[in-house]
């Protein structure tokens, strides 16, 4: 009878708002969690970021508008420089390719932006990649200029046919070299490749004025470029 009338008294105190001497208080949620991993932003975070720059639906800007104010700069570069051109100096203008003369974003999103070297060489070798149309503007514009064009992308030597039938089919075509590393390149990095290529042009005589590319690896390393532009890419990075 006791418990009974304990129970019933508990529960009126209740029913009134009022809670009964020695009645636990309710916890407040606490939380914990490392802050020095809470710190990276998550993978699947920085993927929808990924997506949402590239198809300008983010406050982080537009990946389409980014990539034409950078050749909008190369091609006011080109037309300035080419005004002081000297007598018979021949002027080359050095272009990547891949995320810089031609996209590859079809195939990264398709991969949820791993990199599969089987998927992405198949993609490769299937020429489909898209033109990148600032850069087309860039190319017609020193081609108009009489600049020489040069083309160093890290794709290897083999890819050549149909690196070469993708570019025509994209608008690109006259260039004067396509260079290609070789398939047997040892330990020498992207950066080193392409520096070297560059020294390769130079010592023909070119003035090498302008060098565009997505990669601080496409641009740095002696001999550089007068002016260099990189493209932005946010999706990988190549040493």
């Amino acid at each position: 009878m006791k418990n009974w009338l304990t129970f019933v008294a508990a529960q009126l105190l209740v029913g009134f708002g009022l809670q009964p001497v020695g009645a636990q208080q309710p916890q407040t949620p606490s939380f914990n969690a490392n802050t020095d991993g809470e710190r990276i932003e998550n993978l699947t975070a920085v993927k929808k970021d990924l997506r949402d720059y590239h198809d300008c639906t983010c406050k982080c800007g537009c990946y389409a508008h980014d990539l034409d104010m950078q050749a909008d700069r190369a091609i006011a570069f080109l037309r300035g420089r080419n005004e002081h051109r000297r007598e018979g100096e021949k002027l080359a203008l050095i272009l990547d390719i891949d995320e810089t003369a031609l996209s590859n974003y079809i195939e990264l999103s398709d991969a949820d932006f791993e990199y599969i070297p089987d998927a992405f060489n198949a993609w490769i070798d299937s020429a489909q990649a898209p033109v990148i149309p600032g850069t087309l503007r860039l190319y017609k514009e020193a081609q108009r200029l009489g600049v020489s064009i040069f083309f160093i992308t890290s794709r290897p030597e083999k890819q050549r046919q149909v690196t070469e039938h993708n570019l025509h089919t994209q608008g690109y075509d006259n260039w004067q070299k396509l260079v290609l590393r070789p398939d047997r390149h040892g330990s020498e990095t992207v950066g080193e490749f392409k520096a070297l290529e560059r020294g390769k042009i130079a010592a023909e005589g070119y003035t090498l004025v302008l060098n565009v590319g997505d990669q601080w690896s496409d641009l740095k390393g002696a001999p550089e470029a007068e002016f260099s532009v990189k493209y932005p890419d946010p999706f990988y990075i190549i040493l």
